[in-house]
């Protein structure tokens, strides 16, 4: 049984889904209890399933896609319901749209400062993602 964790962005294509894919690949590692999930809170089509910043970078790091989702899924009550812990990628662009959908989550959420491409390089991004997933890590396995 695995405790589950809930990673959030806008479009559930490129940040969170990277964040999913190194979580869950080094949860499994470490064998901690723990899956990430992830999802997105303005999901819409995209050219394909995943944003090729991230999974170029997962390629890199030897991290297969099998550790994120197939495609990107638009947030729910029930994926905040069912996990322990939520954590939104960028404060200031999705604390008001979680407290639009979601009221009264927003105080329940973590939010980090990871920026979207198109206000940072996404080598410098996805770099930003590792170090806090793998913080993360040692946080919940510590606990």
């Amino acid at each position: 049984m695995y405790a589950h964790l809930l990673f959030i962005c806008t479009g559930n294509y490129y940040r969170s889904r990277f964040a999913e894919a190194v979580f869950n690949y080094h949860a499994l590692g470490r064998g901690l209890p723990w899956r990430a999930l992830s999802r997105g809170l303005a999901v819409g089509p995209t050219p394909l399933p995943l944003s090729p910043f991230a999974a170029a970078r997962l390629q890199e790091l030897g991290i297969p896609l099998s550790h994120t989702g197939r495609s990107p899924l638009r947030l729910s009550e029930a994926d905040l319901v069912r996990s322990a812990h939520a954590i939104a990628l960028q404060e200031r662009e999705h604390r008001p749209i979680i407290a639009r959908l979601f009221p009264e989550w927003v105080e329940r959420i973590r939010f980090w400062d990871i920026d979207d491409v198109d206000r940072l390089p996404s080598s410098v991004a996805l770099a930003k993602i590792e170090s806090r997933v793998h913080l993360l890590l040692e946080e919940l396995a510590a606990a």
